[in-house]
C-alpha cells in the first residue's frame, strides 16, 4: 500500500481527491459485498438442504439485514462524535466470523445465526467506509460515492459466480475458504485506517472532504427531505429485494433453467447494477443529484411494468436495463443527504446504508410469504408498481449552498 503512503505526502493538505484510497476502499466493499452476497445467492441449495419455505428464506434474509440495519445508524452516530479508524477491520472479522458458522450449519437456528453475523459485519463495515469515501474525495463527492459503492455492486455481482462454481459444486462447508477473503479486506482496512487517523480526520475537519454548510434551507424542509429520500430508498431496495432475493426462483419456476443458469442471469443483473453505480455520481456531480435520483426511480417503470409478461430472452434485456437506470440513484442520495445534514457524515451513512439493508430485508420476508400464499410470478406484477413513489423526487428542496467562512 505505498501508494497510500505516497497521497499522504501530496494530498494530505491540497483538499484534493485521493484516489489510491478511494481505489482501496472500494476494493473492500468489493470484498465485503462478494462474501455478503454469497447467502441469497445459495438460497437455492439451502432451500433444498434445510427443507425451508420461502418464508423461512425470507426470514434469513431479514434476520441478516436486521443485523446489517439496525446497528449502521448507531455506529455511524458514534463515529460522527467519536471517530473510530480500527473498527474498518474489525467489520471485516465479523463476516469473517459469519462465514465459518454459516459454512458448518446443520440446523435452521445456526444458519440464522451466521446470517445475523453476517449482517454484522456489514453495519460495522458501511458506515465508516462511507466517510473514507468522504474524507478522500476533495471536491467529488458524487464520483467518490460512486467509487465506493462500484466496488460493493461489483462485489454482490460476483457472488452468485462464485457460488455458482464453487459452492454449488463443494458444498456448503467450501463458504469457510472465502474467510480468507476476509483476512486480505482486514489487510487492506488496517492500512486505510493508519491514513484515516493521521490524515482522514484532518481532511474532513478543514473541509476538504466535508460539504459545504449554510444551505439556508429551516430544519424543517431538512427533515422533510431526509423522510423524502429515505422513502425513495424504501421504494428502490424493496423493488430490489424481488429481483436479489428471488430472480433465481422466479427463472427457475418459470422458464425451467438449472440453478447455474439462474445464477448467471442475477449476475448480468448485479452487473448491470454495477455499472449504473457508477454512472450516477458523477452525473449527479455535473447536472445536479436531484434529477438523478428522479430520473433513476422514475424512469425505470415501464420496465418494471414489462418484465413480468415478456420471454426468457427479455427478461434477461429488461433486468439489465432495470438494474443499470435504478442503481443510478443510491449516490445521489447518499451526497444530497450528506448536503442537507452537513457534518454529520457518518450519520446520514449508517442512517441510510442501515434503511436499504433494513427495507431488503423486510421486503424479503414480506415478499417471501407472498410468494408462499400465491405464486413468485405475482410478487412481481405487484412489486411493479413500486417505482411510482420516485414522483415524490419532485418535491425534494433544492440546495443552494454557501462556502464555508
Amino acid at each position: 500500500m505505498t501508494a497510500i503512503t505516497l497521497d499522504r505526502q501530496r494530498n494530505a493538505d491540497t483538499g484534493g481527491t485521493v484516489f489510491t484510497v478511494l481505489f482501496a476502499i472500494s476494493f473492500c466493499h468489493l470484498l465485503n459485498d462478494m462474501m455478503q452476497s454469497l447467502l441469497p445467492a445459495i438460497y437455492p441449495t439451502l432451500k433444498t438442504q434445510f427443507h425451508l419455505s420461502f418464508a423461512q428464506i425470507g426470514l434469513v434474509t431479514l434476520t441478516y439485514q436486521l443485523t446489517a440495519s439496525l446497528l449502521q445508524p448507531l455506529i455511524g452516530f458514534y463515529a460522527d462524535k467519536r471517530p473510530t479508524p480500527w473498527s474498518l477491520p474489525a467489520g471485516a472479522l465479523f463476516t469473517l466470523a459469519g462465514l465459518l458458522v454459516l459454512s458448518i450449519a446443520r440446523n435452521y437456528p445456526v444458519l440464522l445465526a451466521g446470517a445475523a453475523l453476517l449482517g454484522m459485519g456489514s453495519s460495522v463495515f458501511h458506515p465508516e467506509s462511507s466517510r473514507v469515501a468522504r474524507m478522500a474525495a476533495g471536491p467529488r463527492h458524487g464520483l467518490a460515492q460512486s467509487l465506493f459503492q462500484v466496488g460493493g455492486n461489483l462485489g454482490s455481482a460476483i457472488g452468485p459466480i462464485a457460488a455458482a462454481f464453487v459452492v454449488l459444486r463443494w458444498g456448503q462447508t467450501s463458504l469457510a475458504g472465502f474467510s480468507l477473503m476476509a483476512l486480505l479486506a482486514c489487510a487492506v482496512l488496517w492500512n486505510v485506517g493508519t491514513w484515516y487517523k493521521h490524515h482522514g480526520l484532518a481532511r474532513l475537519n478543514a473541509g476538504g472532504g466535508r460539504a459545504r454548510v449554510g444551505h439556508g434551507l429551516p430544519p424543517r424542509k431538512v427533515m422533510g427531505g431526509l423522510a423524502l429520500l429515505l422513502v425513495l430508498i424504501f421504494s428502490k431496495y424493496f423493488y430490489l429485494a424481488s429481483l436479489t432475493s428471488y430472480y433465481t426462483f422466479y427463472l427457475i419456476h418459470r422458464f425451467h433453467l438449472s440453478v447455474r443458469d439462474a445464477q448467471l442471469y442475477l449476475f448480468m443483473f448485479l452487473a448491470a447494477v454495477a455499472v449504473g453505480t457508477i454512472v450516477g455520481g458523477p452525473v449527479g456531480d455535473r447536472f445536479g443529484r436531484k434529477y438523478v435520483i428522479w430520473f433513476s426511480i422514475l424512469g425505470v417503470l415501464p420496465f418494471t411494468l414489462a418484465l413480468p409478461y415478456v420471454d426468457l430472452f427479455w427478461t434477461g434485456v429488461l433486468s439489465v436495463v432495470i438494474g443499470l437506470i435504478l442503481a443510478s440513484a443510491f449516490s445521489a442520495i447518499v451526497v444530497f443527504g450528506q448536503e442537507l445534514a452537513p457534518g454529520k457524515v457518518g450519520t446520514i451513512a449508517g442512517l441510510f446504508f442501515g434503511f436499504s439493508f433494513g427495507m431488503g430485508g423486510v421486503g424479503a420476508a414480506v415478499l417471501g410469504q407472498l410468494a408462499d400464499v400465491t405464486s413468485i410470478e405475482f410478487v412481481y406484477k405487484v412489486c411493479a408498481f413500486l417505482p411510482l413513489l420516485g414522483v415524490l423526487a419532485a418535491f425534494l428542496p433544492d440546495i443552494k449552498e454557501k462556502a464555508a467562512d
